[in-house]
């Protein structure tokens, strides 16, 4: 009990009482997610019915046909049901046209009344002779029964909710087996009851399936049983039975997990499903273009090219025949459709899903959102707050309809959606109370020290209690990735992978920046601006602002190398980072600086202009960090510094003269070093002092040194300095500063 105590004030310290509700609340929410009620799953059903009605199904080709019991047909041949010899002509004009396979959307479960047999024991007046001839003649369900054997034709089956007979066992039924973890029998959805149709077509068809469809609790019809359970037999649905047909599958199989039916499986196609068995259906819109009516199949109108190779259903949109269904995206759509609506969806590959897995998924990201949100928001101010909720929901929505546009997978945003809200505003909440103990403690704190009125100016506006400017001397560092414009042009169509890249570059150099007692003034872009000896004084700030330099260097070097290994195993190209750092001394104006909305810690003044200058300049003169004067002179005695030039910065009244850092004490003092220097130092003697062709000896004599390639730039831009002022010598008075020309 004692430990439970200890933890339990730990994580109040840690993650406060607010923070500690809203662990509960992830806990509750996580618990009514595993409950699902059925408000949750209202929810997410809307939410899968919007994806749909936002972006269907496109149709790209139609393999069915539905043929149509419509009112057309109706009228002109009668009430239904018809007699079993017009289904008969309705199946030979359709297989004589090229059906692949018919399917029927309804049931034959009695005989027919007008069987000769029957109407012999009927009818009246008639005399024996003639009853005689009746019950000799065929019976409407033999003549069916032939036109079926002719063809390939899936009768329909419904489920029951009652046992109306005792099933034949003589009738064959679909072989189904279960592959996995589990038996399927104990997933599927049961009928108590099946009704067949009768016997002598029951055992000659192709196949037979179950039409039955089962709607959710608001009446919509989202999802298709693939597989049932219809009085202790395990059955397929009306379209899978059709499908395993047309492929020639003997056995249908029911893959399994733990958690339920994940797919069913034919020949060469893996239908997934939920965990009862049903196929999520990928609805487009309703389309009138695949109905022909059974009234012109029956009088041989129809275009060939409607029946010729297709996958027919027969049906009824009749509104008396009482076979119109709800969907996502049609108020109204016949129940063959929606048969129809299945095939189209399989045989084209456009299947959605909501695969076994979501459920975790859901979880997983309820938890991780809800814990960010926990973790970061108290450090967020109200404008942060709100734009960082406003963030959450995004990404929320946008992964769940990438999932959903890009691999057709349903994964739920609305329960981590609504369990983040809960955080979130439990955390406004929390950050409200929290802003107004703080008013009540600043009154506390300064009543002794201000005026009554200014306190709770103060209480009011805690804003207002900001740090004020003052100067100091500062080293002042800009950093840049070069060519970072044509590196970022390689990442084109992967933002993603850019921010990435920026992000595995600036976390080490900002690493190092704060090991070395920097201080990250901003990020522009790739670039960096930091400084030394503020807020905190720094005795050392030249010496830890140029070391901080040559670690970033380094540090980039390795991230250069994972990235060469990477792009060699990748096969893709490898473009490497390259950083110029400019550094400088001097005075500057630090403190709280920006707007009422957000201020931030910075530095302005001429030294700060200068760093920037500098930093550009390292491209021109061959070397990834140059300092200004002051700043090599604090830091001579422990890097090689190296003079490249006397250089007048626009805006200012006085040249400076700029080095380049080389490396660290090692460097200084390695014989290589001090002969390039010595050089670098006749080269620039020469130049000053007008001898131009002592400038270019020295030159010439420095490219045959040892390590010269590091001087190369560096005597490339004295060269042509050099030649420019061999034929327009400089004014008189001139001192061997150069304007630069450019940032």
């Amino acid at each position: 009990m004692k430990r439970l105590k200890i933890l339990r004030r730990w994580f109040a310290r840690k993650l406060g009482i607010a923070g500690l509700m809203c662990l509960a609340l992830l806990v509750l929410f996580a618990g009514a997610r595993l409950w699902d009620p059925p408000p949750i799953q209202e929810l997410r059903l809307r939410t899968f019915d919007m994806f749909q009605l936002i972006d269907p199904r496109h149709k790209a080709a139609r393999p069915v046909t539905i043929v149509d019991i419509d009112d057309k047909s109706l009228a002109t041949l009668g009430q239904w049901p018809w007699p079993r010899t017009r289904i008969a002509d309705l199946i030979q004009n359709l297989t004589s046209n090229g059906a692949v396979a018919i399917g029927f959307d309804v049931v034959f479960s009695e005989p027919d009344r007008l069987n000769p047999d029957l109407v012999a024991g009927q009818m009246r007046y008639l005399d024996d002779a003639t009853r005689a001839k009746l019950r000799e003649l065929p019976t409407n369900d033999q003549i069916l029964s032939e036109a079926i054997k002719r063809s390939r034709v899936v009768l329909g089956e419904t489920g029951l909710p009652d046992i109306l007979t005792e099933l034949d066992k003589s009738l064959p039924f679909t072989g189904v087996a279960t592959v996995g973890e589990d038996r399927a029998e104990r997933f599927l959805f049961e009928f108590p009851g099946l009704l067949r149709n009768v016997p002598v077509i029951e055992k000659v068809a192709a196949g037979r399936g179950l039409f039955t469809i089962r709607t959710e609790r608001d009446g919509l019809i989202r999802r298709v049983p693939m597989v049932m359970r219809a009085q202790g037999n395990i059955m397929p649905s009306l379209s899978l039975e059709i499908l395993r047909v047309v492929t020639g599958t003997p056995t249908l199989l029911v893959r399994t997990d733990k958690s339920g039916v994940r797919a069913v499986r034919l020949k060469g196609v893996e239908i997934p499903t939920d965990k009862n068995g049903q196929f999520w259906v990928h609805y487009a819109r309703h389309d009138p273009s695949i109905y022909v009516s059974a009234a012109d199949v029956l009088d041989n109108t129809v275009s060939p090219s409607k029946i010729n190779g297709k996958l027919v259903l027969i049906g009824t949109s009749a509104a008396g025949l009482n076979d119109i269904k709800t969907t996502p995206v049609s108020r109204t759509m016949p129940g063959v459709e929606i048969h129809a609506q299945v095939l189209e969806s399989v045989l084209s590959g456009a299947v959605i899903s909501q695969p076994n897995y979501a459920l975790g998924v859901e979880l997983l990201a309820a938890l991780v959102i809800g814990l960010l949100v926990i973790v970061f928001t108290p450090n967020l101010g109200p404008v942060r707050l709100v734009l960082a909720g406003a963030m959450f929901a995004a990404i929320l929505v946008g992964v769940s309809w990438f999932f959903y546009a890009q691999y057709r997978y349903l994964i739920d945003f609305t329960y981590p959606l609504l369990s983040t809200t809960a955080v979130y505003l439990t955390l406004i909440f929390a950050s409200f109370v929290r802003e107004q103990r703080q008013r009540v403690q600043i009154r506390g704190q300064f009543a002794q020290y201000m005026s009554p009125v200014l306190v709770e100016q103060l209480a009011q506006s805690p804003e207002k209690l900001v740090l004020g400017g003052e100067e100091r001397e500062m080293t002042i560092m800009f950093s840049d990735v070069r060519g970072f414009t044509t590196i970022s042009e390689t990442y084109k169509h992967d933002p993603q992978g850019l921010i990435a890249l920026m992000n595995r570059f600036l976390t080490p150099l900002t690493d190092v920046i704060i090991e070395r007692k920097g201080y990250i003034d901003k990020y522009m872009g790739d670039a960096i601006m930091a400084f030394w000896n503020a807020p905190l004084d720094d005795a050392e700030h030249e010496i830890n602002a140029c070391e901080a330099a040559i670690q970033m260097l380094e540090q980039i070097d390795a991230v250069n190398k994972e990235r060469e290994q990477e792009a060699a195993d990748g096969g893709h190209v490898y473009i490497p980072l390259n950083v110029g750092i400019g550094l400088n001394t001097g005075i500057g104006v630090v403190g709280n600086m920006g707007s009422d909305l957000k201020k931030n810690y910075s530095v302005l003044g001429d030294s700060v202009n200068l760093a920037s200058r500098l930093e550009g300049q390292s491209k021109e003169y061959g070397f990834p960090i140059i300092v200004g004067s002051r700043t090599a002179l604090a830091a001579k005695d422990k890097f090689a510094i190296l003079e490249l030039d006397f250089i007048m910065v626009k805006g200012k009244t006085e040249p400076e003269v700029i080095y380049a850092i080389a490396g660290r004490e090692d460097v200084m003092h390695s014989g290589a070093f001090q002969r390039l220097r010595n050089i670098t130092i006749e080269m620039l003697g020469c130049y000053r002092g007008r001898d131009w062709q002592g400038a270019l000896d020295a030159i010439e004599r420095g490219r045959r040194s040892e390590d010269a390639d590091t001087l190369e730039k560096l005597f490339k831009l004295y060269e042509v300095r050099i030649k420019d002022f061999q034929l327009n010598p400089p004014a008189e008075g001139w001192t061997g500063a150069y304007a630069l020309l450019t940032k």
